[in-house]
């Protein structure tokens, strides 16, 4: 399955970049009070992008024989995968207050940036290791 890997990361950042840039635009919605950010077709995309960034990412995994306990940047990048996910819907829909949901909706985009950073760096301390400051 090596042979595919090319194709299959291709998909993975693609899907990265997809699933960021809707989360984004979504996030502007709902903080600007339209109701665009939650309808239908753009949650159904979301749902559609992410599946397809999960399959890619466990692919990745499977031909790469990589453990996240093994890799301590891994395991982080997944561990806050999970945080991002949880503090997007704080900013999406769970946030109480217009407050709370511009935090998260700050929040979560700085985490993702994190994220991005750990997967170029292959290292936990993101993108201050990829710029060679620390």
């Amino acid at each position: 399955m090596i042979e595919y890997y090319p194709q299959i990361k291709a998909v993975h950042v693609g899907t990265v970049f997809a699933s960021g840039a809707l989360f984004a635009a979504r996030g502007a919605l709902v903080l600007a009070g339209t109701r665009w950010g939650m309808a239908a077709p753009l949650r159904v995309l979301s749902y559609a992008i992410d599946t397809v960034l999960l399959i890619a990412a466990m692919l990745l995994l499977l031909v790469l024989h990589m453990n996240p306990a093994a890799h301590s940047w891994l395991g982080l990048k997944i561990g806050l995968l999970l945080v991002y996910i949880m503090v997007g819907s704080f900013a999406l829909k769970r946030g109480r207050t217009p407050r709370i949901r511009t935090a998260c909706y700050v929040a979560a985009l700085l985490l993702y940036a994190w994220i991005i950073g750990i997967a170029r760096a292959h290292h936990p301390l993101s993108w201050l290791r990829w710029q060679g400051w620390l």
